[in-house]
């Protein structure tokens, strides 16, 4: 699943977010990366720890709140604390790679299985030339975006995909993880369809439409077969 989620964070949020980042203490961002992506990553990135990055995880988690439409498609169980990357300079692109199955947590508190990975744009596209997330699917088909400050893109964790060079100006993304309670992608596909399916009908039939109660059950039904809570 591809889904693009705008505004997740209000314009208001997005300055704050730039006016953190742009004050960082940025690091060579291969020091998170695998052995294979650390060949091909070329970016910089804010230290976990960094108290600047405590206060943007909290800001990114609390707008994610805000998006049932997230929260439809991807049905987490763990959402990895959101990291920080800039792109632009000599550290301009992250070559194809795959990202690593299971992501440990800071201070040995957990792992996520990655099954959904998620960027959230923080640049103005307007301020920066490249840059562009591009998703490659199994069918060899690509998905190519560069999206406004403040929204979000989900996509597979199993996807190959790469960050093309920035060529002017600085790129600021954050980016995260996500394991759902349903492991199956085409399984959470049908959800996410039926669920938005639903929605429509409530609004022209009303919530007591038997139809409506109808589906709404077997929505659950299909979700006790497939939940790992």
């Amino acid at each position: 699943m591809f889904l693009h989620v705008p505004d997740v964070l209000t314009p208001g949020e997005v300055r704050r977010a730039c006016e953190i980042l742009g004050q960082a203490p940025w690091k060579d961002g291969r020091i998170t990366a695998g052995e294979q992506s650390a060949q091909v990553k070329n970016n910089e990135q804010l230290p976990e720890a960094s108290p600047e990055s405590q206060e943007l995880q909290s800001l990114v988690l609390a707008g994610l709140e805000r998006q049932p439409r997230f929260f439809s498609a991807t049905l987490p169980k763990h959402i990895s604390p959101p990291l920080f990357n800039r792109y632009g300079g000599t550290a301009n692109s992250f070559g194809n790679h795959v990202d690593s199955a299971v992501r440990y947590l800071r201070n040995g508190a957990g792992r996520v299985r990655t099954d959904i990975s998620c960027t959230l744009f923080l640049s103005d596209p307007e301020t920066y030339d490249g840059g562009e997330l591009v998703i490659e699917s199994a069918g060899g088909q690509q998905q190519c975006c560069r999206l406004p400050a403040g929204h979000l893109v989900v996509y597979p964790g199993t996807s190959v995909h790469r960050v093309e060079p920035v060529t002017r100006g600085y790129r600021l993304a954050g980016f995260f993880w996500i394991q759902s309670m349903v492991r199956s992608l085409e399984q959470r596909q049908l959800l996410f369809e039926m669920d938005a399916h639903l929605i429509r009908l409530r609004s022209t039939l009303g919530e007591t439409d038997p139809s409506v109660i109808g589906l709404t059950g077997t929505y659950h039904n299909l979700l006790r077969q497939w939940l790992d809570v």
